[in-house]
């Protein structure tokens, strides 16, 4: 019996149907051993030396696999062909005691050499789980490489290093159940970063002015042009150019008495370039932006395709393609689509990533012709016509796109003289060859002008303004999380998704309505005190310099010892210094509130702990009462349920007024409204002045609507409840009084200060 050991059981019962019956493939079922979860486990002293144990879920597979062991006439160790499945294949052979003058790691030469028939451990990779893939793997096997195990060993020391001392000081100077990372602690940094940018940031109005104008001597639909007011005094402008109101107006006045006339036309021809294959950090982008899949569900759902045999390998920095494939899929395009969506060369991708292994492949089908149908579970389905139409796409000719530029002036004449102060800026494009786009859409407009000559004159439509505020920059999606993370050059394919996932269940991060990550309280308070204190555990270039550092672990350019010593004592010591000097008062000053003590009166304080801030007694430890802040709001939520109920008895008779059908109370994201009882056959709704977001101040813009209070994702602002067709927005309170000044509405900022809702008026 030839014993054939991988991870899981999926990926055995592949491998099986490829194999004659002397072999015998088996799971182990991931990981045999690991270090101690009850103490460090890591002999410092001794150079660092892990002390691995056999954890209990993995004795019953340790148990079979050895008995199995002792009858097989060949081991081959055939986990996954990365550094954590080096590692694996290793501890493999540590755990089943293979280690022994009986049981030698040999390649496939010396098997076949060999004049002897003794027992024979042999290590496999392939990246592809197909018959071709195994039985090369099986031709050409080789021994255990203990540079990628070093690398995976030197990881796996650093993070419980840093974890088993860092996470304990935290416990002690901040809350007890919390934790630090070497890659997960700069993550969280990240997406701290990132809401203090949005906090931080002041909206700003804008105004723009487009223009729909119309060939003279043609009334039809499509010789309309829609355009943008490009440049003034033949300078391009800015967003922010036109700032208010006022201005706008102004130039709308003036472009009522002029002709239009065409300054320019340039029409050219733009190719697309079709994207690269997937590499594990663009797959999770793309699936999170296209499928809604999280960075956790995608690697979840790539490793299931791999393992049963429909996807090449998942984690993955390279973008090679094998010749095999590249054949395949140039077959394919030629048979299904025709020679014109077929290059006549492939087209070959080089890898910028340091470290990335060129001998991997990037991320594509097992079979250029096996179409995502032939899955039957719906969400792997979908990701595998992702990979599919990916894949294809890398290897098909460019789109091409007939983009057209049309600028018109605006020419005033005075006392015989021209004058030309504005510009307008039409842009057009149709798809004249889709190429790529065939098999992989991107949602691009196609926008048609009309055959326009230059010098040609056209009819003004229609003019308008409208107003625009500066958007602050958004929460990190999973996909824009990676993409920083690579960028930076933190962690690496295998540790993406568990780093998202690792810093949501710790608490650090929360998903707000639109699944961005956003940092919850203790977030802020753990990254304040690691930059000020642990700066390079949450350094960016320090984080990325020690991939690379683990990089020259697994190509064999240095030792792994080194590499945790240099990054130890100096943590180390500036831990032992840290726990002297900090105080947790420092870290976390206490709140006072109006609570008093319902066990022994004293005042309650405003604490805050893991999973955010609480109530806890002044008189500690004499009086250990603590109170959930939620407990505290009951009081609140009692009186929005009274005012709901107030509510829904004076509009109990309210009556739709499309259908005629009764309304009924619903409360949404801006506060209470009435919808109609009909639907979704009836969608008609009617918002509720009466409720405490009113003001009582009529709009000053269209005085026809009222000024309300609304919620919206930077917190509360006040706007015209005839919004869409008014536009009007304050984020001060209005206080009902006019600017002397220049008679706007005056407006109450957060820090209590009345000042003039127009932002030109001192």
């Amino acid at each position: 019996m030839r014993l054939i050991i991988v991870e899981s059981p999926t990926k055995a019962k592949t491998i099986t149907k490829f194999l004659d019956s002397s072999y015998r493939v088996e799971s182990c079922f991931g990981h045999v051993r690991d270090l101690p979860k009850s103490e460090m486990g890591i002999d410092i002293e001794n150079n660092f030396q892990p002390k691995y144990i056999v954890p209990d879920k993995a004795k019953g597979a340790v148990s079979n696999l050895k008995n199995l062991a002792q009858k097989a006439d060949q081991i081959i160790l055939a986990s996954d062909e990365d550094r954590e499945g080096e590692a694996i294949a290793w501890h493999l052979v540590e755990a089943l005691g293979l280690k022994n003058s009986k049981f030698e790691i040999r390649n496939s030469k010396q098997i076949q050499n060999s004049k002897f028939k003794i027992q024979k451990i042999t290590r496999i990779a392939f990246h592809e789980i197909t018959e071709n893939a195994i039985q090369e793997a099986l031709k050409n096997s080789r021994e255990i490489n203990m540079n990628l195990v070093d690398a995976q060993q030197a990881r796996r020391i650093l993070d419980r290093l840093v974890g088993y001392e860092l996470s304990p000081f935290l416990w002690k100077k901040v809350a007890r159940g919390l934790s630090a990372g070497r890659v997960q602690s700069v993550a969280v940094r990240l997406v701290v970063e990132r809401e203090r940018e949005i906090q931080k940031f002041k909206q700003e109005e804008y105004w723009g002015i487009t223009a729909i104008m119309q060939k003279s001597k043609c009334k039809m639909q499509n010789a309309k042009v829609e355009t943008k007011l490009n440049k003034i005094n033949n300078k391009t402008i800015s967003k922010l150019e036109i700032k208010n109101k006022k201005q706008a107006d102004e130039i709308l006045k003036e472009l009522n008495n002029v002709e239009y006339i065409v300054a320019n036309v340039e029409k050219k021809q733009n190719k697309k370039n079709p994207p690269k294959p997937f590499t594990t950090s663009t797959l999770q982008q793309t699936a999170n932006r296209w499928l809604g899949f999280s960075a956790k569900q995608t690697m979840m759902l790539s490793q299931r395709l791999y393992e049963s045999g429909f996807i090449t390998y998942m984690r993955t920095d390279s973008l090679n393609l094998s010749s095999q494939f590249l054949k395949d899929a140039q077959k394919y395009l030629i048979k299904h689509l025709g020679k014109e969506y077929c290059l006549q060369n492939p087209r070959i991708f080089k890898t910028k990533s340091k470290g990335a292994q060129e001998a991997h492949e990037a991320i594509r089908p097992t079979n250029a012709n096996r179409v995502s149908e032939s899955i039957k579970d719906n969400q792997q389905q979908r990701l595998y016509k992702l990979i599919w139409q990916r894949s294809l796409a890398s290897q098909m000719p460019e789109a091409i796109v007939d983009a057209t530029i049309v600028d018109v002036d605006a020419v005033k004449t005075r006392q015989g003289l021209v004058f030309t102060q504005y510009q307008f800026r039409a842009t057009g494009q149709i798809l004249k060859f889709d190429g790529y786009l065939k098999i992989y859409p991107e949602k691009s407009k196609e926008i048609e002008l009309p055959n326009i000559e230059k010098d040609e004159k056209l009819n003004l439509n229609k003019l308008n303004s409208e107003q625009h505020w500066t958007k602050p920059p958004a929460r990190y999606s999973d996909a824009g999380l990676v993409k920083e993370m690579e960028k930076y050059g933190i962690g690496r394919p295998s540790t993406y998704a568990p780093t998202i996932s690792t810093i949501e269940s710790r608490n650090y991060v929360i998903r707000d309505d639109n699944k961005k990550l956003a940092p919850t309280e203790i977030a802020f308070v753990v990254n304040d005190l690691l930059v000020k204190h642990f700066s390079n555990i949450v350094d960016y270039k320090f984080t990325a310099q020690m991939e690379n550092n683990l990089d020259n672990i697994a190509h064999g350019k240095t030792k792994w010892q080194p590499v945790v010593e240099n990054f130890y004592y100096p943590f180390h010591k500036n831990l032992e210094d840290k726990n002297k000097t900090i105080n947790k008062t420092d870290i976390m000053p206490e709140e006072k509130s109006n609570e008093k003590c319902d066990k022994c009166g004293e005042a309650m304080i405003i604490k805050t702990g893991r999973y955010g801030k609480f109530l806890a007694c002044s008189a500690y430890p004499k009086c250990k009462n603590i109170k959930s802040m939620k407990e505290n709001n009951k009081k609140i939520d009692k009186e929005k349920s009274e005012e709901l109920k107030k509510l829904e008895d004076k509009y109990k008779d309210e009556k739709c007024e499309k259908c005629g059908e009764s309304m009924t109370l619903r409360n949404g994201k801006f506060g209470p409204f009435l919808g109609c009882s009909a639907y979704p056959k009836c969608k008609s709704i009617k918002n509720i002045k009466e409720n405490n977001n009113s003001t009582g101040i009529t709009c000053p813009v269209c005085n026809k609507g009222e000024i309300v209070q609304k919620r919206g994702k930077r917190g509360i602002f006040y706007a015209c409840d005839q919004y869409p067709d008014c536009k009007t927005a304050f984020w001060g309170k209005p206080t009902g009084e006019k600017c002397p000044n220049c008679k706007a509405l005056l407006i109450k900022g957060k820090d209590g200060e009345v000042k003039c809702s127009n932002r030109e008026c001192n």
